[in-house]
């Protein structure tokens, strides 16, 4: 027996580990039950002459030793981020086939050129995304593949834990590269839009929790939860499909992937789930971080492309990077464990506010708003989506504008005014794209109370009256009295309305509201508040 592992020893690539630390030491396992073993390399004296003793035949060697050693093949590197480029990067013009545990490195840009490296040299480059080895994953990409779940409608992972806390890096790069290579794999697709939010608890620089949410061109959204500020470890990956539900928990001991044929049926024009007993599937079993090792061990051997090689490790990092980016500009939780000041309003994340803008307290911008420059908005306002303000706005208290409207320069509107869905203000009589004409805006004016129903029009240079009603799809061309009901196009007086937006009936010149008890006359084209 001692001689059959001797004779493998010899045609087995040989493998050298560099950092033998916290996941190092499973490499070194694992090489070592493979026959593929040969040396280690750690700064840590002691964790090195604990593993000489428990691995009598690995050679204990530097650095600059295993590159200079012929007889070495294949390099793991298991050190933290930051030195990954420059490892490998010696490692690959020293003739050796790289294993490199996740992040590739820290930047797109270096990714590039370590990829491009080993291109030109003929290298293995294999990076540790641990999950596509595990006979559970690659069982849930076969029955997507196969239609099993359906269409795939949402993805999102959770990984957490009550540590291990690491400082040389976050909690972003430490846990979301396995779900992120995970999700990308099962969709065989890259994200065109990316968020990310989080906090920092316990050291101001680094974040301990963080959300990332993927969007993808097929309409599939994803989400990756990390923390290590989490009171029991879980594990878990969920795909959501329009036929069947998957569940992925790594953290059951056999049952690990399961389906759930639930259902939802449409009755009354209502929703209504359908549960279903969980089906569940069976996988290989097998260790894999072992598959991994295997893996590289025979890519080498083949001179074949791994799984996930340095491209793949270089798409994972490009939505890394973005995230990073995106977490950057949302973080809000410091170590002393207080709120950064934050502005009396709140926007949305995806809104945009421009420098030079006043906001009151209270005001809410929604999804993908935008605030140019020089606005006014007052308190307690509500600005809906895909709205733009500006520049040059002034807009009073209490102002609600609801989705898709376009509030011009020019335009100005007392409080208390409401704006339909995708009503639409101009702000030039007539205009041409090639010939400029902001210099002769006409001003519109709203006043306060006024209602301008959906889908309506106002021609810029009016005044539209206190607590006026423009009905939906109106075109305003003229200016519209206090309290009018104006609608049709163009649109003409049809009726009166109260402040408290209850339509008015007159008897000869007086009429009383049978809501609020408001009393108004009328004086030919115009009514006026009595009492």
């Amino acid at each position: 027996m001692k001689q059959a592992v001797q004779k493998n020893k010899k045609t087995l690539p040989r493998v050298a580990v560099v950092g033998s630390g916290y996941w190092g030491k499973n490499l070194v396992r694992n090489f070592n039950d493979l026959n593929a073993l040969e040396a280690i390399c750690d700064q840590d004296q002691e964790q090195l002459a604990r593993l000489s003793d428990q691995y009598p035949e690995a050679r204990m060697l530097s650095f600059p030793e295993i590159l200079a050693d012929q007889g070495i093949t294949g390099i793991a590197i298991a050190t933290p981020a930051e030195t990954h480029h420059d490892l490998i990067r010696q490692a690959i013009l020293a003739g050796k086939d790289v294993f490199v545990e996740k992040p590739l490195c820290l930047s797109v840009q270096t990714g590039e050129i370590l990829v491009a490296l080993a291109k030109e040299k003929d290298r293995i480059l294999m990076v540790g995304h641990l999950l596509w080895y595990h006979p559970s994953i690659q069982k849930l990409k076969s029955l997507i593949n196969s239609g099993e779940l359906g269409r795939i409608q949402y993805i999102y992972s959770n990984r957490l834990n009550l540590g291990k806390i690491r400082r040389e890096e976050n909690i972003l790069w430490s846990f979301a590269p396995h779900d992120i290579s995970v999700i990308l794999g099962l969709l065989d697709e890259e994200p065109d839009k990316v968020e990310a939010q989080g906090g920092n608890y316990l050291h101001p620089q680094i974040a301990d929790v963080t959300v990332s949410l993927l969007s993808f061109p097929s309409g599939v959204k994803a989400h990756i939860f990390v923390s290590w500020l989490h009171p029991f470890k879980e594990q878990k990956l969920i795909v959501v499909g329009d036929r069947k539900m998957a569940v992925f928990d790594d953290m059951e001991k056999k049952e690990k992937l399961r389906l759930y044929p639930h259902s939802i049926e449409w009755k009354n024009h209502i929703p209504v789930p359908t549960k279903a007993e969980a089906e569940t599937v069976e996988c290989e079993a097998g260790e894999p971080l072992r598959a991994e090792c295997l893996h590289f061990l025979e890519s080498i051997q083949n001179r074949s492309k791994p799984r996930t090689d340095g491209e793949e490790g270089l798409r994972v990092l490009k939505v890394l990077q973005e995230c990073q980016k995106s977490l950057s500009k949302n973080i809000s939780f410091k170590r002393t464990g207080l709120f950064e000041k934050s502005p009396a309003y709140f926007a949305h994340d995806s809104a945009f506010v421009d420098e030079g803008v006043d906001i009151g307290e209270g005001s809410k911008i929604w999804h993908v708003s935008h605030i140019l420059e020089g606005s006014r908005i007052g308190k307690k306002c509500q600005i809906g989506q895909n709205c733009v303000v500006g520049p040059n706005v002034q807009i009073g208290d209490g102002v609600k504008i609801q989705n898709n409207v376009s509030v011009y320069e020019g335009v100005t509107l007392e409080d208390h005014v409401f704006c339909g869905p995708s009503m639409v203000f101009t702000n030039v009589f007539n205009p041409r794209s090639e010939v400029p004409r902001m210099k002769e805006l006409k001003r519109t004016l709203v006043k306060r109370g006024a209602t301008l129903g959906a889908n309506c029009t106002i021609v810029c240079g009016v005044t539209i009256g206190a607590y006026a009603f423009i009905g939906a799809g109106a075109v305003v061309t003229k200016d519209v009295p206090d309290y009018a009901l104006i609608t049709g196009n163009p649109a003409r007086l049809t009726g009166w309305f109260c402040q408290c937006g209850v339509k008015l009936s007159f008897k000869e010149e007086d009429a009383h509201c049978l809501e609020c008890k408001r009393h108004y006359r009328q004086y030919e084209k115009r009514i006026e508040l009595i009492s």
